[in-house]
């Protein structure tokens, strides 16, 4: 191999290293985002070291749905991300009694719910504008909006999509 062929094949590797690192950056900075579970907080939708997919622009073209799991910055410290579902949407009136949710004084179905949870009640609150009420599944071991508050639509990251580990686990995120 001659001296000038060697060095058009290190500097085509070296091409090929910096498009794919801009990509990977571009697909984490835009598209997708991976993150580790740590709590019990979401038990049983997603289990401490499941691990997930969150598409960045789920919400560029439609607003934030109740029952999305949500990936956000904790708005008490925004260099932490939270995992939660959306449970109030702007402008409505949240309330736990008897364990069950109401919304605008309207009973609310929560079938992802773990067996026999029992919740403190709570509320009413209303959620501000340009804010989110988030919850926990797993609501006796999850620190949410009832302890901290609401969440900002800046801090939302992405909607959960995906568990793509463990293998035994791997499916859509509900």
């Amino acid at each position: 191999m001659t001296e000038k062929s060697m060095s058009l094949n290190i500097r085509e590797i070296l091409e090929s290293v910096v498009i794919a690192i801009i990509l990977a950056l571009i697909i984490r900075a835009f598209l997708f985002q991976f993150f580790w579970i740590p709590s019990r907080s979401m038990e049983p939708a997603l289990l401490i070291n499941d691990r997930i997919i969150v598409t960045r622009f789920s919400y560029w073209l439609q607003e934030p749905q109740r029952g999305d799991v949500v990936v956000f910055k904790y708005p008490l410290e925004t260099k932490k991300d939270y995992v939660k579902r959306l449970i109030g949407l702007p402008g409505e009136k949240i309330q736990v009694i008897d364990n069950k949710l109401y919304i605008n004084d309207k009973l609310i179905e929560e079938p992802y719910l773990p067996q026999g949870i029992k919740t403190s009640d709570f509320g009413p609150i209303e959620v501000p504008q340009d804010r989110y009420f988030m919850m926990g599944d797993n609501r006796n071991n999850s620190s949410d909006s009832r302890v901290w508050g609401f969440v900002l639509d800046d801090l939302l990251i992405g909607k959960a999509q995906v568990i793509y580990w463990p293998v035994s686990r791997m499916g859509r995120v509900n």
